[in-house]
């Protein structure tokens, strides 16, 4: 018997059609950079999936990386229908991942202290 509910094997399965959209390059819009998908939330009645992703640049860069991705949620929702056999398809939205970020920043603030302390 498996440990993962439904909602976290369908946002799985979400997370890999949509990084083969983004591997073919079938998103098209030059303000969407070099992302990655970190990971995909769905609800339990899966109707609505919440997909991360990360990306380096600047803050300006980033919004426009943002509305690119807003602006391509039909497409990428009918793609989505179209690779996960799902009775309803599910509404997309596009959210940066803090977590990197903040991660690194955590890492940085040891390695300073570790400096500092002679670690």
């Amino acid at each position: 018997m498996t440990t993962h509910s439904r909602p976290e094997r369908v946002g799985q399965e979400i997370q890999a059609a949509i990084a083969d959209l983004l591997t073919r390059g079938e998103l098209r819009d030059p303000r969407i950079g070099y992302i990655t998908i970190t990971g995909v939330k769905v609800s339990p009645d899966l109707r609505v999936a919440r997909v991360f992703y990360s990306m380096m640049g600047t803050e300006q860069e980033r919004a426009d990386t943002q509305k690119g991705l807003d602006a391509a949620k039909g497409f990428v929702r009918r793609a989505v229908t179209s690779a996960v056999n799902l009775r309803v398809s599910p509404e997309v939205f596009f959210s940066f991942d803090e977590s990197i970020g903040e991660g690194d920043k955590i890492d940085r603030l040891l390695r300073e202290v570790r400096g500092k302390e002679g670690w």
